[in-house]
């Protein structure tokens, strides 16, 4: 490809944003429950024209279904992959109610880069397992100096009860033989679909970028919901609990 053809490139970023929900949802059949039940905690503790914070925002899935449901909330979306903030760039390209800020959550001068200093509302889903225990209850600190009183975080992730092995393996079991089966049927994998955005004209420099800092993938802790929510009280906040949960996903508030 010649520089002519580089820099005349477009790409389809609400089919960028298709794939990368069909991909998430093949690992999450119950996203969209997840989010209706997020933004439903929303509206009752902070009304329906929120300034939101989507924390590791990703392709910005948050803040599209915030918006769409809230046309009067604002969103500032925050996050260091390249490339997931590329597609959420050309999503959201010229609508004044979004903001994007690149930074890394385990520095811990992050929150000087936001354009707030409050939010009505942190989000944050399928995010924050990359995290371990320690630099994860330091980044709840953060978070505590964020939302105003009378707000909300809600972090929506793999929180693991290891008190119940034998349910989480029976669970664990059934969903990887749905998700092989639905693999054999043509769904994309992480994996598949990181391939593809290396191919993409317009993804492939920042998928390359991406990759330099994370590597192929990073995992951190998957503490208890009980973990989440003793740490965001000994943080500041002071209500915390699941509001929603699956087999395998918890959805948990904090109320500051």
């Amino acid at each position: 490809m010649t520089d002519a053809d580089t820099t005349t490139a477009t790409a389809d970023w609400q089919a960028w944003q298709e794939s990368w929900d069909r991909q998430q949802e093949w690992y999450l059949p119950d996203r969209e429950e997840r989010f209706r039940v997020m933004l439903d905690m929303v509206e009752a503790l902070v009304g329906s024209a929120p300034r939101v914070l989507d924390l590791a925002c990703g392709t910005g899935s948050i803040t599209a279904r915030l918006l769409a449901r809230f046309p009067d909330a604002t969103s500032t979306g925050v996050d260091l992959d390249p490339a997931l903030l590329a597609i959420a760039e050309g999503t959201f390209a010229g609508d004044e109610r979004v903001g994007l800020v690149t930074a890394d959550l385990k520095d811990p001068d992050w929150p000087s880069k936001l354009p707030y200093d409050s939010y009505d509302a942190v989000l944050t889903a399928t995010a924050l397992h990359w995290l371990h225990r320690e630099p994860l209850a330091d980044l709840y600190g953060q978070v505590a100096g964020l939302v105003r009183a009378g707000g909300v975080f809600m972090n929506a992730d793999h929180m693991i009860d290891e008190t119940t092995p034998r349910i989480n393996e029976a669970e664990r079991a059934q969903r990887h033989a749905r998700m092989d089966q639905a693999k054999r049927n043509g769904v994309l994998d992480w994996a598949e679909w990181w391939r593809l955005a290396a191919e993409d004209p317009v993804l492939a420099e920042p998928t390359a970028r991406r990759y330099e800092i994370y590597g192929e993938h990073a995992d951190g802790d998957t503490p208890s919901a009980q973990w989440h929510a003793r740490v965001l009280r000994d943080k500041g906040f002071g209500e915390a609990r699941p509001v929603w949960c699956s087999p395998s996903d918890t959805l948990l508030l904090a109320l500051k």
